[in-house]
Formats: structure tokens, sequence, C-alpha cells
């Protein structure tokens, strides 16, 4: 066998009922999980994974695939494969709309990526006016008008989500929310310039597979799901003022709340 770094990779268990590139896979996970891999470091080659665990170079590919459709690692043509960065960004639910944030002129986006380090982005931007679906006109109140905002957010130039935002016509229309920049603090502060004081936010959220678009939108790798949210802001008076609807590359981000126990 190929004389791997002591404790890297073990051997087989030729005793197992476990198919041979799914434990090969099983060992590799791990010495990822265990940060034997860091991240971007690449795996070995094709060729030492055969001669280290004495298999075809077709269990070392299925076994590779497996990982691929895991979003745990990727594959550069001519290079190698490699491990996939984990989530640079904690999405804290229970802060990222905090006042105190459009008090300082930061929308939610910019805050959560400075705090990870990163350098955020904002492109492929659109306004207009258009007729509400079904479910935004139901969400908003069965308004028929709406301003959209698209949006695409990047962080050190690698696409991480994508969002659209629905507002009522009668709200959005003539102010700075219709404006590409709105301005310090994003539309949630141009609202409550304008008195829609805010109140609170509802979201579900949900994990699927994605579409081609999104995959392409996002740029995603082989096997990355995505997390599908969509968030409704009411003001003080329990009036529905925005739907935002975002899809976020699962690999890009963590969750985090905080709850409340009584």
């Amino acid at each position: 066998m190929v004389a791997l770094p002591s404790g890297l990779l073990g051997a087989l268990d030729p005793t197992s009922d476990r198919a041979v590139f799914r434990q090969i896979a099983d060992q590799i996970r791990e010495a990822i999980d265990k940060g034997r891999f860091k991240e971007g470091a690449k795996l070995p080659s094709e060729a030492e994974l055969v001669e280290h665990f004495g298999v075809s170079r077709m269990t070392v590919r299925n076994s590779i695939s497996q990982l691929q459709g895991e979003g745990l690692v990727s594959s550069e043509h001519g290079k190698g494969v490699f491990v996939r960065p984990r989530p640079p960004v904690r999405r804290l639910a229970s802060d990222r709309f905090a006042r105190r944030h459009r008090e300082q002129g930061k929308a939610a986006f910019t805050v959560e990526a400075e705090a990870a380090g990163s350098r955020p982005e904002v492109d492929s931007l659109e306004v207009k006016e258009e007729r509400a679906s079904q479910d935004i006109s139901a969400r908003l109140g069965s308004v028929r008008k709406v301003l959209s905002r698209r949006r695409r957010y990047l962080l050190d130039g690698r696409p991480v989500e994508f969002a659209t935002s629905y507002l009522p016509l009668d709200l959005a229309r003539g102010t700075q929310i219709a404006e590409p920049n709105p301005g310090p603090g994003g539309i949630y502060a141009r609202l409550e310039e304008l008195g829609r004081h805010l109140d609170h936010f509802d979201e579900e959220v949900q994990a699927r597979m994605p579409s081609q678009e999104e995959t392409k939108t996002l740029r995603l790798a082989a096997g990355v799901p995505v997390i599908h949210l969509v968030r409704t802001a009411y003001d003080s008076e329990g009036r529905a003022v925005e739907v935002c609807d975002t899809v976020m590359a699962a690999d890009a981000y963590v969750l985090a709340y905080q709850l409340p126990a009584n």
C-alpha cells in the first residue's frame, strides 16, 4: 500500500457487509470531519487511493462521486479533488434585523459578511413594478401590484444567495425604496422613515435541491442543496409591508437561532 501519512486513512474491513466504495467514502468523510483533511486540502490521487486500499479505479471513483454528491468535495479538472470550504457565514436569525444595525446604516447581509471577515457585494439588481403573484398577494394582504427588488449577494466574489423583495406599491412607489440604491440600512430603514415601524418577521425555511437556473445563478457544485427562505415583515399595525423570497447556497451558511425557554 502507498504510505499515506500515519492515521490519515485506515484499512478496509473485509468482514463488513457495507459496499467497499462506501467504506472508502466513510473513511474520507471521517478524515474531513476530524480535520485530517483541512478545508481546501487536496485528497490523495486516484492512483494513491487505488494502491492504498487495493481496489479498482472505478471503486475509488464511486467513492469520490458519493462525496461529491454530499457536497463535501469538488473536482478540478487536471488538478485533483479538494475538500470544499465549510459555511463561512453564521446567519443569526434572532439578531440579523436588529434596529441597531439599521441605525448604523448597515443591512443584515453586510453585518453578517463583516462578522465572517468577508467582502460583501450585491449585483444583478433589478427594480420594477409588477403584478403580484397569487402567493405574494396573499402574504401582503391581497395587494394587486408590487414593487419588486431582485438582487444577488456575493462574498469575496462568490455568489451565495439571491433574493427578491416584494413591497406593496402604495408604500414603495416614488420613494427611495424604488431606487437601485435604497440608502444606508436598506429598505427596512426606509420603511421606518416612512412611519412603518417594524414589529416582527415571520420566516418559512426549507431545504431542497436547486433548479437548473438556481445552480447556474449560484454556481453550485454537484450535490449542493439550497435553503429556500420566505420572510414576511410586519409593521406595528400588523400590516405586511414586505415579502422577501430568498434562495441560499446551503454550503455557505449556518443558520443560528436563540429561542426563549419560557
